[in-house]
């Protein structure tokens, strides 16, 4: 008796629990599908600035091709697919010629090949620097992987050319506390970033790094920051690269690009401009001199940093050619994309919500939006006089209803 009761207890939980766990799991969907019902295929929008991507193995083994979700469901149901989470600029290959005699159900109307879209080897289920799947067939515990928002590949934390995986910001409880990750590869095309201030690039806990630098057994400040030009002087995270050439400012005069481009007050003239629209944030012309690490290093972003982005022409044009020109869109970001989903999400439950009440006659109308306000009602005062933090068992909610149950004999 006394084993299923210690059963019964494993298998409750608190009010709070619960929540968060619905909380946690409508999230998930909300960044892997964006609101997506998956009912029709995104083929007819185009190049979408974000959307969820699958691939299928079964019809595409070379990992050349890349589908919707609709498609996912409808043309691809029963064959092996890889949840790839959310692609940039990608409009759905599902049916072109990629896939042979294979149609498209949904859209049967597609051009041969979609030449705009990019493939990586995520899409053969390979990820990271060392190739691996995931999940990782050959280990125990899976390894937390980071999406890097330039190439958009995965990384296991102690692949990015870090230290040690201490330096990746996190909170007490061991959160990650940063909107982007650029890696490794994608950093020396991003070194521009280390002419920004600090306050783009997302703060190390001190203790944490402090801790990290005793393990390698060097006395060192603790960094501020990963990929600031304010790091380690260790060798661990490396400054811009000197360059003692001369370079030209906007008004033309010659300057001189030392260790720290920053502190060249000289180049500050740039943000005298008059007109707004042309005013360079950065100070210095990126197409004609353009900053490079000696070494790449990861660099982990705070929150709205493309915020901070300079737009004007000079620096416009320089993240064009250097294929970065989607860091000014808001819609590439993962925040917004989230936002868009839940606004989705939202709408979609207010037209079901609509239609069904409509498809109702007066009198029924009126006992669903009666029966829903006596259900929020029973629950908020029952839930006023509960602890939140006792689990919630089978007998809390029968009491619900009975007394629910005994209010509408009492009307009748």
């Amino acid at each position: 008796m006394a084993d299923a009761f210690e059963e019964d207890a494993e298998n409750t939980v608190s009010i709070g629990e619960y929540l968060q766990d619905l909380e946690e799991q409508e999230l998930e969907a909300d960044l892997v599908l964006g609101g997506d019902e998956g009912k029709e295929c995104t083929y007819s929008k185009g190049y979408v600035k974000r959307q969820a991507i699958f691939s299928c193995l079964t019809c595409t083994p070379d990992g050349n091709a890349g589908v919707c979700t609709a498609c996912s469901l409808s043309c691809h149901d029963g064959h092996e697919i890889l949840e790839l989470w959310t692609k940039r600029n990608f409009r759905c290959d599902c049916g072109n010629s990629k896939f042979g005699e294979f149609f498209c159900k949904l859209d049967a109307s597609k051009d041969v090949e979609n030449p705009k879209n990019s493939y990586n080897h995520n899409f053969k289920g390979s990820y990271c620097t060392c190739g691996r799947p995931y999940p990782d067939p050959d280990v125990e515990e899976q390894l937390e992987n980071l999406q890097c928002c330039i190439c958009e590949d995965w990384f296991h934390e102690e692949h990015l050319g870090l230290e040690s995986t201490d330096m990746v910001p996190r909170d007490d409880k061991g959160e990650p506390q940063f909107e982007d990750l650029i890696c490794q590869g994608c950093a020396t095309v991003c070194s521009f970033l280390k002419l920004y201030p600090d306050s783009i690039f997302a703060p190390v806990q001190q203790q944490t790094a402090m801790n990290s630098s005793k393990d390698k057994e060097v006395v060192e400040d603790a960094p501020l920051t990963v990929g600031s030009s304010k790091e380690l002087n260790n060798g661990s995270f490396e400054t811009p690269a000197t360059d003692n050439s001369l370079k030209e400012d906007c008004s033309g005069k010659a300057v001189l690009l030392g260790e720290n481009a920053a502190t060249n007050t000289i180049l500050s003239k740039c943000n005298q401009i008059d007109d707004p629209s042309t005013k360079c944030v950065v100070g210095l012309n990126l197409l004609e001199a353009p900053i490079s690490l000696e070494k790449s290093k990861s660099m982990f972003l705070s929150k709205d940093w493309r915020d901070a982005l300079c737009r004007c022409p000079n620096c416009t044009e320089f993240y064009k050619q250097k294929g970065l020109a989607f860091l000014l869109e808001k819609e590439d970001t993962i925040a917004e994309y989230e936002k868009m989903a839940k606004q989705k999400r939202a709408q979609h439950e207010q037209e079901q919500s609509a239609e069904l009440l409509n498809n109702l006659g007066h009198v029924e109308k009126m006992e669903v939006l009666t029966g829903i306000a006596d259900l929020k009602d029973e629950i908020g005062t029952y839930l006023a006089s509960f602890d939140p933090s006792k689990p919630v068992t089978s007998a809390d909610v029968h009491k619900i209803f009975e007394n629910l149950a005994q209010k509408r004999r009492r009307m009748t």
